[in-house]
This record gives structure tokens, sequence and C-alpha cells, in this order.
């Protein structure tokens, strides 16, 4: 049977849309929509199960994102023809679309729920993360899931002072902003992105000019909804409430949590008080009660404690630790804390630590990029490691998280633009977390400034980060700085911001609540550059510039260009010169070709400058090509019947055929009157000689003509001698033996 399909077009304003298609394909999944901008076509589709596994306190949902090789007519990588885990880049697309769809399924909403979407076409003109988001709420919304309301999100960037929604990747490259906002068409939930030292006015313009793109797109999708038919929403199994619990539990709780979070002591100390006054709960009740009702008394006793913190800040201007809202938890720094390393910093503000290292390298450490997509390298990239000890727990650890994946982008991204693009090295920084209490990622963004400065790598400018947060009951509001991670779980937002004295370099933005306005976003921003500012000075204070050279033990990189022509030269038969070279001088030697000039470009690595001396000597030596008319100091090294060799004393290596009717002015019959081994002498470059194809130099040409000289021809002179060996040689030969009489 042909099946019916809907369809919906979205107008971007600028002639280009998105299609909104469903009915064709995954008609068995609870919803499904096929999402096309060009030739870039997104299947999305969400299953959710009918109930939820028994004891399940939490939605478990799963966002999975991924880019099909085909979809861009290439084969997958490595051995094995087939797509595997996914990529850094599709694990941030996923992170990016779960925040947004999270907060808005009910609270007590518990099934399984499963939201998949695969790249099924790619136009190389679009960049499909920016249509994720779009594809995802959409089959939701065709579905019978119960969900709040239509979402979306769109990358906006501005070239030139002007703001473009879902650029082309040319379009990214020229911009000084570039934001993915998620949003419905009421609250913004989710911002992120990176940017070139703006204001936080343009900021807040580039996300209202988001919102707007959004708003449309969330339209777009209640009219398709419209024309296949609104599904009933599904039924299910509401939470249990107990508000006689609720009542006796808060009764019991609060006051005590609210003296407790008062006192402003440490994670450790008040997380065993907290344990306490729960214990005392949970006393109140019988076995059987407790073997009853015991996850609903945890949930309430939660419950009461959320408030009590929260209610304290709202009404007193106090912190957990004792902090009044705009305050700056103690910070101390150290550099060059690790002897081996190339550089390294420890950064430490409260109860959080991040020690970043910095690694130094050719281009061939770049950390390539191959995706359906993004074919690319990076010559400067941050991981970001978040060991289980850091918070004092001792759980399995089973490879990179996503978490640790976002963070470290977010870090990247913050720092990448302050590397000059000539910096000549690849530059890798590795953040260890050692102890966490909210803000790691900006406590890495922080250590990882000090230690490139450490390494000698000369940023432009020193960057600091800072994580905020949000308490509000809807009539009050406070923005916290420096929030700690409790202040994140409990709070309405958590708003990580960094940047230099100049403006922001990164952020990323996860709202909880609905109706954010604008001017407390401005004022969060504002509040945020404060406490950015005086992290800033903590970090100039530890290190106010970046060292002028890298450390004695590290790699000094030297990079020259050579003409294309001598690559080959340079590498060898098999890489036999490039080896051997390497191997005598303790170096490491990179030759990558430059696409556009096709000149060859040599990176030389090495700890010895001594050794980086000789590459560069023996690099000058095969690149060495004299000029015609000038003159060159040589040292002769072989002694023949015609001539001598002579080598360029500036150019090792290089040797030239000095003829011995170009050594002096009188007629030379032995080269040895004249020259020995080992002598310094000057000659003239002529260039090739048209006759013999040969390079020609002549030391004569340089000494002065004697008096009444008169050239001889040396063509006859030639000819007689040649007649004249030619005698001899018919003297020297044996007379014939007469044949004997038999």
């Amino acid at each position: 049977m042909i099946p019916k399909v809907f369809s919906q077009v979205i107008e971007l304003g600028d002639g280009r849309t998105i299609t909104l298609e469903t009915g064709k394909l995954a008609k068995q999944a609870d919803g499904s929509v096929v999402v096309s901008m060009g030739d870039t076509m997104i299947l999305a589709t969400v299953v959710s199960a009918r109930e939820a596994n028994p004891g399940i306190d939490f939605l478990p949902l799963t966002v999975d994102y991924r880019e099909k090789f085909a979809a861009a007519g290439r084969y997958p990588g490595g051995f094995m023809k087939r797509e595997a885990r996914p990529s850094n880049e599709e694990i941030l697309t996923m992170r990016l679309v779960d925040r947004v769809l999270r907060p808005l399924f009910p609270k007590d909403y518990h099934a399984e729920t499963q939201v998949m979407m695969q790249l099924m076409s790619h136009d190389p003109e679009v960049m499909p993360d920016a249509l994720a988001g779009l594809a995802a709420s959409t089959a939701i919304q065709l579905s019978d899931i119960p969900f709040e309301a239509p979402i979306s999100e769109v990358r906006v960037v501005r070239v030139n002072g002007e703001f473009i929604i879902n650029p082309s990747p040319a379009q990214l490259k020229e911009a000084d902003i570039d934001l993915m906002v998620g949003a419905s068409k009421d609250f913004v939930a989710m911002v992120e992105g990176e940017m070139d030292e703006v204001s936080e006015e343009e900021m807040a313009d580039a996300i209202r000019v988001a919102h707007e793109a959004i708003k449309l797109q969330c339209e777009a999708q209640e009219a398709l909804v419209s024309q296949v038919g609104k599904k009933e929403t599904r039924e299910y199994e509401a939470a249990v409430t107990d508000e006689e619990l609720e009542e006796k539990i808060k009764a019991a709780a609060y006051d005590k949590c609210y003296e407790i979070a008062k006192k402003g002591t440490s994670k450790k100390e008040r997380g065993q008080a907290f344990s306490e006054v729960k214990d005392e709960v949970l006393a109140l009740f019988s076995e059987e009660e407790l073997e009853e009702k015991g996850d609903l008394i945890s949930k309430y006793f939660s419950k009461a404690h959320k408030a009590a913190v929260r209610d304290l800040t709202l009404n007193e201007g106090l912190r957990l630790d004792g902090r009044t809202t705009t305050d700056i938890r103690p910070i101390w720094c150290e550099v060059d804390y690790l002897p081996r390393t190339h550089g390294s910093s420890i950064f430490t503000r409260g109860e959080t630590q991040a020690l970043a290292t910095v690694t130094l390298g050719t281009s061939r450490d770049a950390n390539m990029i191959d995706s359906p997509t993004i074919q690319d390298e990076e010559r400067f990239y941050l991981h970001y490691n978040f060991p289980p000890f850091s918070t004092g727990e001792a759980r399995p650890i089973r490879g990179t998280s996503r978490r640790e994946i976002g963070h470290g982008n977010l870090a990247q991204r913050a720092l990448k633009g302050m590397v000059p693009e000539d910096c000549p090295y690849t530059v890798r920084v590795v953040s260890e977390v050692l102890e966490s209490n909210g803000s790691s990622s900006m406590a890495t963004v922080c250590s990882g400034t000090m230690a490139l400065m450490d390494a000698g790598v000369q940023l432009k400018k020193p960057v600091s980060g800072i994580a905020m947060g949000l308490i509000s009951d809807g009539d009050r509001y406070a923005v916290l700085s420096d929030i700690l991670g409790d202040e994140d779980h409990l709070g309405d937002m958590d708003f990580k911001v960094t940047g230099t004295a100049d403006g922001i370099t990164a952020c990323q933005m996860d709202i909880k609540i609905k109706g954010l306005s604008y001017e407390i976003l401005v004022n969060a921003l504002k509040q945020a550059r404060d406490g950015r500012l005086h992290i800033l000075e903590k970090l100039t204070d530890t290190i106010a510039t970046p060292n002028t050279s890298v450390k004695a033990h590290a790699p000094k990189m030297v990079t020259v260009r050579i003409a294309g022509d001598y690559i080959g030269a340079m590498i060898g038969p098999g890489g036999k010169h490039i080896q051997e070279l390497q191997k005598e001088t303790e170096t490491t030697i990179v030759i990558n070709e430059d696409e556009v000039t096709e000149e060859g470009i040599v990176e030389i690595l090495g700890t010895s400058q001594e050794g980086i001396d000789k590459v560069l000597e023996r690099v000058k030596a095969i690149t060495f090509k004299p000029e015609k008319g000038s003159v060159y100091e040589t040292k002769v090294i072989k002694i023949l019947e015609f001539g001598a060799v002579v080598e360029y004393t500036e150019a090792p290596g290089n040797e030239v055929l000095l003829h011995i009717s170009e050594l002096a002015w009188e007629r030379t019959k032995d080269v040895n009157d004249v020259v020995k081994i080992g002598d310094i002498i000057d000659v003239k470059y002529f260039g090739v000689d048209p006759k013999t194809r040969k390079e020609k130099v002549s030391r004569k040409a340089l000494l002065p003509k004697p008096e009444g000289y008169v050239s001889k021809p040396r063509n006859n002179d030639n000819k007689g001698r040649d007649n004249r060996n030619r005698d001899n040689r018919r003297d020297d030969r044996k007379p014939r033996t007469e044949k004997k009489e038999s």
C-alpha cells in the first residue's frame, strides 16, 4: 500500500528551506520524521516503553545520533568497514539534544525512552548537527509520548555584523560568534558555543535572534502534527504521592537542614550532617513503613533539603559554604609543578582542583578527525579526565564518558582562539580533575591557561572561566557566582562562561526553569564578568606572561620552507636520507606539502639546538642553488686528471667540477700544481654551460689576466695530444707472434 506522506516547509528567510516529512519511513516507531535541508536528510525516531521498570524513579532517556558514512558516499576507515562506536562529534550532538529534551518530560514519567537520529544523506553545505534537535522534537510531537511542548535547536553565527541561522561551513569559518541555542516557543533552555571575545550584550543579541528562528520551527512542528492528527497522550502510572507524609517529613527535616546550610561548612562536614538528619527522619518510621514507603520518604527528605538550601539563599543571601551570592571561593595556583612535562600547572578553587599538562609536538601528532561530515585535523586539542576519587567515590572506570568529552570540548573551545595561528607546534593539553565540588570544567580552563603559558606557548591573552547558578521562586531570584556541585544540583541554572579581560570566548548554559527573562540572563552575564576578571587576576599573579622559550627538556620547533623539487632529495629513497638524519641529529623531522604553493614545509623538532642546527645545515645544503655571476667560497675535496671537485662551504654536500682549464690563465698540466685537497678557493659561478649541459665555475675568472696574455687554441693542442697518445699506445702494443711452421 502506498503510504500517505505529510510534509511541512520552514522558510529561513534567505531562500533556504527546511522540510519536515512523515508517513513514509519507520512507521512502527512511536514517532518518526525525516528532516531535510538541501541534500542533507536526518531520520529521527522515538520509542518509549508502555510501562516503567520496577524501582526506577528517574527517566531512563537515551538520545542517540549517528552519521552514516554512506550518507557522504564514503567508506568507514579501519579494517572493519562498519560504523562502530560514536565519534566525539556525534556524542557532542547527542548531549546538545538531550539537555533540551530531558527537562520537558513529566517529572513522574519513568518509562524507558529512546530517541534515535541518523544522518542518511549529507550535503557538504549543510551542517546536520543544527537540525538534530528539530528532528528529535518533531518525532516526539508525532507520538503519543507525554511531552510538554515542541522545542528546536539552531546554530546562529555572526559574519560581518550580520546574524545567520544554520550557516554553511564556509560562513562558520568567517564568524566571530558561533552559538547553538535550544528553546521552546516560551523559553530558552540551552546555549553552547564559542566567540571571539564578544561582549555580554552581543551574546544576548545572538540568543534573541536564535530564539525567534526557533519559534517558527516550533510552529512548523505544530502545523505538521495538525495535518497528521494529534495522537492522544498515552496514560502512564503516575508517581505515588502522600501529602500527609510529605508534610511530616518537612516538619522534621526542613529547619534542621536550614541550620546546617547556614553554618557554611565544608562539603564533607555538611554531607555528614545532612545524612544524620536523614537518619533521624528514617527513625520516625517503623520497619514496615520503611519497607512500604522507603523510596517516598527519601524523595520527600530530598525535597525538604532542597527547599531549605534554596530558601536560605533567597531569604538571607547566604550559601552552603558561607559565601554571599557574588563571592568567589579561595584560589591558589602553581606552575611548573611537574619537572619533566613540557608545561604544567595546578589550579585550586575551594574544593575543586585541576592539574593540567601541556605536550608539544609536530604536525604528525595532530588529532585527526575522519567522519562522514568532517575530515580535518586539530593542531590544538584538550582532554579532560574525571576520575572517581575526585569526588571521594570508588566506582568502575569504563572508558571516556560523554560528560568528559563534553567538558573537554568546552574547555578546548574556550582556549583555542587564544593560541596564535603561527604557533609551530601541535599542542595537547590534558586536565586531570583531582578534586571536584563544582566548576571542574572552568578549573580546567584556568589550569590550561597557566600550563600553556608555562610551556612557552605564546597565548594572545590569558583565559579564565566561571560557573554561574540561579535560584528563583518566581518572584525572587539570586544569581550565584562560582557555584558548588550542590548548587548546580539544587539550582535552576548552570551557566559556564569563559573569556579574556576583553570579552567572552566560550559558554555553556543549561536552564531548568521556564520563562527566564533576558534581563536576568544579562545580569548573570555581567556578574560572571566580574567573577571572571577576579579569577583572571589570580592567574596572572601566578604567571603574568608566557615564558619566552620552551623548557630545556622540551622540544624546540623550527619550521622552514623548501621548493617542492627538493622534497624527494630530503626524504631519499624509501625515506633513507631523512631517517639517517633523524638518527644522527636526534631530532624528529616531518615534511608536509603546501597544497597552495606546492612548497615543502619542513618541521624540525628536537631538544638539542646543535641537532636542530645540523638539520638546518643539511636542508640548506640540499636546497642550495648558486646564482649566476656570483662568487662563492669552496673547498677542494677531490683531484682528478681533468680538474678539481670543489664543495661550496656554505652548503656542504653541494659539489661542482672546476675544470682544469678554469684553474688559472696559464696552461695547467697537473691540477696539483695549482690546488691541493683541502684548499679553500673562491670561484665564480657561470650557470649551466649550454655545450656541456653541466654547471660551470671558474677560478681564473677571479684572477688578473697576465699582461700580454694570448689564449692558445686548446682544441688543436688537444688534437695533437690525442694523436701523440694514439701513437704511444700503438708503440706499446706487443709485436705479433709469427705463426710457427708445422
